[in-house]
């Protein structure tokens, strides 16, 4: 049995945020139940690569049944709330104000269900002169400054997948958790709020705080801003390795073992992290002419043998190959699609990841 069968949840959502969440209390035994308008979720249409379906929808909507509800008339609002009133949980990411004027207000539902879990999320929350904006993934990483601290010198990046989207549906999936747990010891429900800008600036404490120091993080790409080496550097037949030196004892151990300078720690600008990185040009250009004399394969094998912590930059063709990819097929309305394991493994507990829905597919459940 899986930790949360015969638990039902309703949700109200769209896009990436609520339906990472929602999938993922799919894969715990969760009955959801998506709400879908007449001509689908907007993520349905979001590209094609999925057998001719959007690899959004297919990745966060597998296990759950899909049921076309107009909001817009009062029959759907009316089915809306039958649903409501048989579940556990109530989850909704639409437009600020939306479920109010609906007829769905959260003091309104807390009052007449009142062992229900909600949980809303917003771009900025409920209050505040932004409250009221749409907020899609790329606008919060440039409101929230995330993405003046992404990229290179040469200007501001978007990170390269829909992080504040996920952050917020990670961070939905543990607030319902903590909930569950709590209804559990107190038969009390909860109104759970939560804005992707507030995620995200939880998620950016460090480089806040840095800034708030005086010492505003740059934008130095695969570099680490007060640590050197800790950046890329390109192997005699081209390949990009990105190493890490995180103390004393692996600086000295790298510059004997991989870079055959033993005597280099001893040179004043190079005694401590410190000095490293007050002269960093000049320790990359050490560390890069020194990985620039040996292959990929040769230079693999050295910091290995050292111990020392590496990663190779790899592409989107290298992880599909990767031999630490896991992955589980999924159906499909056009067929089995395999792509990435969810991260949590149970052991002893082998899981069955339902089916992505056609618009308005529900599935016979016992």
């Amino acid at each position: 049995m899986l930790p949360l069968e015969g638990l039902t949840v309703i949700a109200v959502e769209q896009a990436v945020a609520a339906p990472f969440c929602s999938s993922r209390l799919a894969d715990a035994g969760a009955h959801v139940i998506k709400i879908e308008r007449p001509e689908g979720d907007f993520a349905r249409g979001y590209d094609a690569a999925a057998k001719g379906q959007s690899s959004y929808f297919v990745w966060l909507n597998r296990g759950k049944d899909s049921a076309v509800v107009d909001l817009a008339t009062k029959e759907g609002r009316a089915q809306l709330e039958q649903l409501i009133a048989g579940a556990d949980v109530l989850l909704q990411n639409l437009k600020p104000g939306s479920m109010d004027k609906l007829g769905f207000a959260r003091e309104r539902l807390r009052k007449d269900y009142p062992k229900l879990i909600m949980c809303t999320i917003t771009g900025y929350g409920d209050s505040g002169p932004y409250a009221d904006r749409k907020a899609y993934d790329l606008l919060i990483q440039a409101e929230s400054g995330l993405a003046s601290i992404t990229g290179g010198p040469e200007g501001a990046s978007r990170v390269g997948m829909s992080i504040v989207d996920v952050a917020t549906g990670a961070t939905a999936h543990a607030s319902i958790l903590e909930a569950l747990i709590g209804r559990g010891r107190t038969g009390q429900g909860a109104d759970i709020r939560i804005s992707m800008f507030d995620v995200m600036a939880d998620w950016l404490t460090v480089p806040l705080l840095n800034a708030e120091d005086g010492k505003a993080p740059k934008r130095i790409g695969l570099a680490h801003p007060s640590i050197a080496p800790y950046g890329v550097f390109r192997s005699k037949d081209g390949k990009e390795i990105l190493i890490s030196i995180q103390s004393e004892r692996e600086w000295k151990t790298l510059c004997a073992k991989v870079l055959d300078q033993p005597g280099l720690p001893d040179d004043p600008r190079f005694a401590n992290m410190v000095e490293r990185v007050r002269n960093r040009a000049l320790t990359d250009q050490i560390v890069g002419d020194a990985f620039g004399r040996l292959t990929r394969e040769d230079l693999l094998a050295k910091l290995a043998a050292a111990d020392i912590a590496f990663a190779e930059v790899n592409s989107m063709d290298d992880l599909a190959k990767h031999p630490h990819l896991r992955r589980i097929e999924v159906d499909t309305p056009n067929g089995k699609v395999s792509y990435p394991a969810p991260a949590a493994i149970v052991v002893g507990e082998d899981r069955h990841y339902g089916k992505v829905p056609a618009i308005g597919e529900r599935t016979k459940r016992s």
